[in-house]
């Protein structure tokens, strides 16, 4: 019983943890904080937080590190961390909390997108699992683009009667209308899942030669804070703007980087060894349903016909592309098993 509910919960708290994250950090950049420096705090601080793992659980596993895995580990920390995040929290920055963990939900299908040209996935499109997998792609973008170009009515679902008088402050201070940046965000948030993506790819590579996850992501985020601490400096050197003394800048950098990047890795890699990759995807729109709830009742966000649309586009499109994919992973495996069969009868 235990390994069902053990692994359930994991992941429900790694999608509780990223929720946080995201209220946290959009209270953080209404306050006035540069997201160019709240990334570089993240990785700083993740780099701190990962060194512990990656020693204590890799010592006597960890491959040796050549310049091929140092230079992986490069591209990995402009894509997965520099890149990525910093698209991300921008586009944060530009929308709202629920938005940006919608645009989350295209990851699947961007990968298989980009995976097809690397030859690191195939269509096969004369199959159900490859068909599944193309159709999935198409609602997912089609989701996206309702979610870019399309607001809609605000929906009436009333006050959630909670009255966080700091964030409604926060808020205040944030001026710029939303309407104004519409666009602007959920690009930059789908450029951030594209280099999400490509990560993505890159990350399978380096684990092919090199299986040791917790230093590969040290290396990265290591990499990765000397980038965004260099872009960081380029963009506002002022000491006032990398101060720490307003509680929700330290609370988020301390957040993003310890619960978002330490933990949630730790129990994201557990949960893969239980159950597998499939079933830590499958979590993905829990998320959106969490982060909808929270911004509703903490920030006072307002839900949009479109972003309700967009957002179950997006969410059936990967639900089909992570059928295809799980359908394709049976059926190779069904394939190994006879082939396996065939070789024990000859011998």
């Amino acid at each position: 019983m235990g390994g069902d509910y053990l692994p359930f919960l994991a992941m429900f708290l790694v999608q509780m943890g990223y929720a946080g994250m995201n209220i946290f950090v959009k209270l953080a950049m209404d306050s006035g904080m540069n997201p160019f420096i709240l990334v570089a705090y993240r990785q700083i601080f993740a780099t701190v937080a990962m060194i512990p793992f990656a020693y204590f659980l890799e010592r006597k596993t960890r491959p040796k590190i050549t310049r091929i895995v140092i230079f992986q580990a490069f591209l990995s920390s402009i894509f997965g961390a520099t890149l990525n995040q910093i698209l991300y929290f921008i586009g944060l920055k530009h929308s709202n909390p629920t938005l940006s963990c919608a645009f989350n939900n295209l990851l699947p299908a961007m990968t298989f997108l980009l995976a097809v040209p690397c030859r690191l996935e195939t269509v096969g499109i004369k199959t159900r699992a490859g068909q599944a997998k193309v159709l999935g792609t198409a609602v997912c973008i089609g989701g996206a683009m309702i979610l870019t170009f399309y607001r809609g009515h605000a929906i009436n679902i009333g006050e959630s009667g909670i009255d966080w008088k700091y964030a409604e402050q926060l808020r205040t201070q944030d001026s710029q209308s939303d309407q104004a940046n519409f666009i602007l965000g959920p690009l930059l948030l789908i450029t951030s899942c594209v280099s999400w993506a490509i990560w993505f790819i890159i990350q399978g590579r380096m684990s092919e030669k090199f299986a040791a996850p917790y230093t590969s992501s040290t290396l990265m985020c290591f990499m990765a804070s000397i980038e965004c601490g260099v872009i960081g400096l380029i963009v506002d050197h002022h000491p006032s703007a990398w101060s720490l003394n307003d509680s929700i800048r330290l609370t988020a950098a301390l957040y993003s980087a310890i619960v978002c990047t330490a933990i949630a890795f730790c129990l994201m890699s557990w949960t893969i060894q239980m159950k597998g990759p499939l079933y830590v995807s499958v979590f993905s729109p829990l998320l959106l349903v969490i982060v909808a709830i929270l911004s509703w009742a903490l920030l006072g966000d307002k839900l949009h016909f479109g972003t309700v649309v967009g957002s179950v586009f997006v969410v059936l499109g990967l639900y089909i592309v992570l059928w295809g994919k799980g359908k394709e992973e049976g059926q190779r495996g069904s394939k190994e098993e006879v082939e396996q069969g065939k070789e024990d009868l000859e011998c």
